[in-house]
């Protein structure tokens, strides 16, 4: 979160229709933006998705109908007639492949990873729709603020015009000092303009994430206060780590998989095959088992693959996990200094101004000037 201190003279916000004006509270914000919101349905879905092939990883694969004629002479007195010899027969049998118990678990293995893969993805997007809103939400809060000050500043240094006029008028004050007073005014517009394009961008990105045009902001803002051995604990749990988690877990159940591979797969057969009533009906039962022969050039190139993909996911959340803990020291040192300077604006600059406020109403009360509307570079005499 960019945390800023605002040392402005005045800004002013563009003005916005009460029966348009749509207030919203910063709680509210991000509960509107967490629902319907099209890309977290897309990843929510996309975890529904991912548990329901989950559920049949680890089935069996579908049983095969096999059926045809069997042995049937083409040629002879006996030629196209399936009556005539002993073998001759038509036959219908159904066949099961049965993969190794290893390779069905790591397909169970691979299909919990892409859940968590999922949700991972879930919970980036849900932490960039919150964290979007919120930052526009507070954008247009501390704008709202500005406005309120530009408004009052407006409001008082309008009441300066008069007065300047008639010190000109009177001789106490040289017809260049007067128009201070309007080169001020013309420096609020210019704000004035500069805060409303700030106000319409922050109005926009909000109304990105909540169904409200217009929308104005209703209560103070978060604490800036942060608790940063808090934070640094929690680093582990960043969306960004529990996403490279996941993609290592998958990394891993791959390689499961693909060692799985070397191990010999089943097959069974059963068959009826119908003959001629002199000869009986038969019934037969095979068994089948993969020969996982040549592993060098077959099964042993997959692992390597698996292996070396497991390695880079390793790394790659390394990578991540080093780039959240940098962004963080960063997020904290900017949050520092920001915390510093206002402190320094609140406890040195505010009172300086306010004295300043009091020197120049007292010398004005005084027939010695007209009230200064900034810091000179030097003290100018009547």
């Amino acid at each position: 979160m960019d945390w800023k201190v605002f040392w402005v003279p005045a800004a002013a916000l563009i003005a916005v229709p009460a029966a348009q004006a749509q207030p919203i509270g910063y709680e509210e914000a991000l509960r509107q933006a967490r629902m319907e919101q099209p890309v977290l349905e897309a990843r929510e879905l996309q975890v529904e998705a991912q548990r329901q092939s989950a559920e049949a990883a680890d089935e069996l694969p579908d049983p095969v109908l096999r059926g045809g004629i069997v042995n049937m002479p083409v040629s002879g007195p006996a030629a196209f007639n399936l009556d005539r010899q002993l073998p001759s027969q038509i036959q219908v049998g159904v066949e099961q492949a049965i993969p190794n118990l290893a390779k069905r678990r790591a397909r169970a293995g691979m299909a919990a990873s892409d859940v968590r893969v999922s949700e991972a993805r879930l919970g980036m997007a849900s932490r960039d729709v919150v964290l979007a809103a919120g930052q526009a939400w507070i954008s247009l809060s501390y704008a709202q603020q500005r406005q309120t000050v530009a408004q009052g500043a407006l409001k008082d240094l309008r009441t300066l015009v008069p007065v300047a006029r008639s010190a000109v008028a009177a001789g106490s004050a040289r017809p260049a000092e007067s128009l201070e007073v309007r080169r001020a005014l013309l420096g609020i517009d210019d704000a004035s303009t500069r805060i409303e394009a700030d106000q319409e961008a922050a109005q926009a990105r909000l109304a990105r994430y909540i169904p409200r045009e217009g929308a104005v902001a209703l209560g103070s803002a978060p604490s800036a206060e942060v608790d940063p051995v808090r934070l640094r604990a929690n680093l582990a749990r960043n969306p960004e780590i529990v996403a490279a988690d996941a993609a290592e877990g998958r990394a891993t159940a791959a390689i499961e998989l693909a060692r799985a591979d070397k191990r010999p797969d089943f097959g069974i057969n059963a068959s009826f095959g119908r003959r001629n009533p002199d000869f009986g009906n038969v019934v037969s039962v095979m068994g089948s088992i993969t020969l996982p022969l040549f592993t060098d050039r077959r099964q042993e190139p997959r692992i390597a693959a698996a292996e070396a993909q497991a390695m880079a996911a390793m790394a790659e959340r390394e990578d991540a996990s080093r780039e959240v803990t940098a962004q963080f020291e960063i997020d904290l040192a900017m949050w520092r200094s920001a915390v510093r300077q206002w402190q320094r604006a609140r406890e040195e600059l505010l009172p300086l101004a306010r004295n300043r406020t009091d020197l120049e109403t007292a010398s004005f009360a005084a027939g010695a000037r007209i009230l200064s509307t900034s810091f000179p570079p030097e003290r100018r005499s009547r």
